[in-house]
């Protein structure tokens, strides 16, 4: 999938908390703070890991995929259990075994892989779509944690039990992250897939981090700018224009203007596609499964 250089995706944007956000850090082993604080970087800030952006958006869009195609693995797998993997280990093996060059067992790969790891990756196939660790903006950020108070509560009294009452910590709602996103070599479905997911972040429907059945976690994105270049052939999509790509290699290196066009304006032909292609192995599926 990169043997060669074929688009580029630059995601730049902003995540703000609209409650209070708890990605925790585990236990603390502090004799003096919070019984369980978030997750910081190296100077104490709040940091938002870009596995839990990630990991987040990838399981809506199995969500969604899993209801208009189905539960089948090889279309949408689960990534949490082994035997519900589109490739376990042991067919990997098998494929191994079978498929004695490079070229072949990659194309076996990809025709059994599940569409969200084609884009999100899997343990045999590298990820398209890489997300920085999402720092907080630091003209506002000046060290404002809050601390909660949690309790279990013992069951015939009502009250709280002996011993369980505990503190965590949150960052404040309002609080701004740099959102950064980096997408390669995608197909224009993918593209449309990705474009469906930042939506629901956009629209407050992914929440992130622990609590949120107390209302924790909910964030808005504001994607501020999508950055797009596309070196394959307008004749043939499956090849590269080498004039194309050594022009934005030179304006990339001589700083000689933007190397990229606004893909905002693409968002629609993306999506579009994918809903074509999901049309398309819908029907496929349904043929085989009458068949």
């Amino acid at each position: 999938m990169f043997d060669c250089f074929k688009n580029r995706l630059d995601i730049g944007g902003k995540l703000t908390t609209v409650t209070a956000l708890r990605i925790s850090a585990g236990r603390s082993t502090e004799p003096i703070g919070s019984d369980l604080p978030v997750i910081k970087d190296a100077l104490g800030k709040p940091l938002i890991p870009g596995a839990s952006f990630k990991g987040a958006l990838r399981s809506r869009l199995e969500c969604f995929l899993r209801g208009i195609l189905g539960g089948e693995r090889t279309l949408v797998a689960n990534p949490a259990v082994e035997e519900e993997w589109s490739i376990t280990a042991q067919e990997m093996r098998q494929l191994k075994e079978q498929y004695t060059t490079d070229t072949a067992l990659t194309e076996a790969i990809l025709s059994q892989t599940d569409l969200i790891s084609i884009l999100f990756g899997s343990p045999w196939l590298a990820s398209k779509f890489q997300v920085r660790d999402l720092t907080v903006l630091p003209d506002y950020w000046f060290g404002q944690y809050q601390e909660r108070d949690g309790v279990a509560i013992d069951r015939d009294t009502e009250t709280a039990a002996d011993g369980k009452l505990y503190d965590f910590q949150v960052v404040p709602a309002g609080t701004p992250f740099k959102f950064k996103a980096v997408v390669e070599n995608a197909e224009d479905w993918e593209l449309g897939l990705l474009m469906i997911g930042l939506h629901q972040f956009e629209t407050e429907q992914i929440p992130l981090g622990g609590g949120r059945s107390r209302g924790l976690g909910v964030v808005k994105l504001e994607v501020e700018r999508m950055d797009w270049f596309d070196a394959r052939d307008e004749s043939n999509r499956d090849e590269v224009d080498a004039d194309k790509l050594l022009n934005y290699l030179k304006k990339m290196v001589n700083n000689e203007g933007s190397a990229y066009e606004d893909g905002q304006g693409y968002k629609d032909q993306w999506v579009q596609s994918l809903i074509s292609y999901l049309e398309n192995r819908k029907n496929q599926t349904a043929e085989v499964n009458t068949r």
